[in-house]
């Protein structure tokens, strides 16, 4: 087992985690990442960039790169109920350049985070390394262990990021509860269909005789679709078979019937989305602290996660600098990302349960309120402040780019990667 010595040591190579290992390295900190898969080759959810989300990755340096590797502009959310548009919000009244959303595979944002922070000395990549333990002196963390296939690592580092997702190892290993909250009356099952014609350049809600269904443009050229189901009646419904999905999918998505039934074949072509909100107890102990889905998880409404993130890791980067400046990691310094950040993760959890309500809710009195409240969301000054919540979330919150003291530094001949 080999040694590493580092500033800050994040676990997880997601959006949060490479994010924030960037915003760092810019800033002269020494950086090491653990990622638990072997490669960037595997199933993502998240695609959809809000505008707040572009605006810091472009001001970061990676946006563009992003979008070259291949993406599709949204410029519209839609609610439609059996064909009738019940509301409509137009991102292109928002200001440029950054008036769409980004329909873009996550895979291309962390080719375009990673190639990045392989270009400073100070930053290694523990590719296929699974968290083992976390390492205390004191009752702080100060550092933590790894496995492999082959080999694993040892890590020391003044604070570790837990960005591993909704079922944080790092969480459970630092005896931090997560606060599960079943808000939500749907779970939601994804699958992809090619596309036949041009990107619509939306996303789509339709309410159908199958039930609710999201739709959107995935690069390259396929439909998103996820069919709502009620929660947790996954194993009942999977019961039932394949066609029962299908056809229930398909009276949801007349249009897409044929691609359906000829490309939804068999249960494991759909993926089944838990859908839940959840809050860690606390996101920071001495020496360590949580990021993104880690420390709060949400619905795929409004297409808020790797935004979420993003913007945890533009918050959280100038605490960390400060611990690293003052070579102190307590849960008192570290506790400022949480108190700059809490309101704004409360308010995210607020408007996803009244959407949820609104879209998604069943019988006769939902069904009979819900045009009315569409009508006046689409065409009073609501809907256009609701629109610029959804798509900025926190305006204040920036890349501080005043505190980078390192450019992209010449790629050294080896490449910093380890493999198990």
């Amino acid at each position: 087992m080999s040694d590493i010595e580092t500033d800050i040591c994040v676990v997880g190579g997601g959006p949060a985690g490479l994010t924030l290992a960037l915003l760092l390295l810019r800033s002269g900190v020494r950086v090491t990442v653990v990622e638990k898969n072997r490669s960037l080759d595997r199933e993502y959810r998240g695609e959809i960039l809000q505008p707040g989300g572009l605006a810091l990755l472009d001001r970061l340096g990676v946006l563009a790169g992003a979008k070259e590797r291949g993406a599709y502009e949204l410029r519209r959310f839609r609610l439609t109920e059996r064909r009738r548009v019940l509301m409509e919000f137009d991102y292109g009244r928002l200001p440029a350049p950054y008036d769409h959303l980004l329909s873009l595979p996550q895979r291309h944002l962390l080719e375009e985070l990673l190639g990045c922070c392989e270009q400073f000395d100070g930053f290694r990549y523990l590719e296929g390394q699974g968290l083992a333990e976390l390492v205390r002196d004191g009752g702080a963390v100060r550092g933590l262990t790894t496995i492999g296939r082959d080999a694993g690592h040892s890590v020391e580092a003044l604070c570790v990021v837990g960005a591993d997702g909704r079922y944080s190892k790092t969480r459970a290993l630092a005896g931090i509860t997560n606060q599960r909250h079943d808000v939500f009356d749907m779970d939601v099952l994804w699958f992809k269909l090619p596309m036949s014609e041009q990107p619509s350049g939306v996303v789509r809600i339709h309410r159908g005789d199958g039930g609710p269904v999201i739709a959107y443009d995935s690069f390259p050229g396929s439909v998103q679709a996820g069919w709502t189901l009620p929660h947790r009646s996954y194993r009942e419904i999977s019961g039932r078979g394949i066609d029962y999905v299908r056809d229930a999918a398909a009276r949801s998505l007349p249009e897409y019937t044929d691609r359906i039934r000829e490309h939804v074949g068999v249960l494991t072509d759909l993926t089944l989305l838990d859908v839940f909100a959840a809050r860690a107890e606390r996101w920071a102990l001495d020496g360590l602290v949580l990021i993104g889905d880690a420390a709060h998880t949400h619905s795929p409404l409004g297409a808020q996660g790797i935004n979420l993130a993003i913007q945890d890791a533009a918050v959280l980067h100038p605490v960390l600098l400060d611990a690293v400046r003052g070579r102190t990691a307590t849960a008192e310094v570290l506790g400022a990302y949480e108190k700059a950040r809490s309101a704004d993760i409360d308010a995210v959890m607020r408007l996803q349960v009244m959407q949820s309500k609104g879209m998604f809710a069943t019988g006769k009195v939902a069904a009979a309120v819900r045009p009315r409240i569409a009508k006046v969301v689409s065409r009073t000054p609501l809907g256009r402040r609701v629109t610029r919540r959804i798509a900025f979330g926190n305006p204040g919150i920036r890349v501080r780019e005043d505190l980078f003291t390192a450019d992209r530094q010449p790629v050294q001949e080896h490449r910093k990667t380890y493999h198990p």
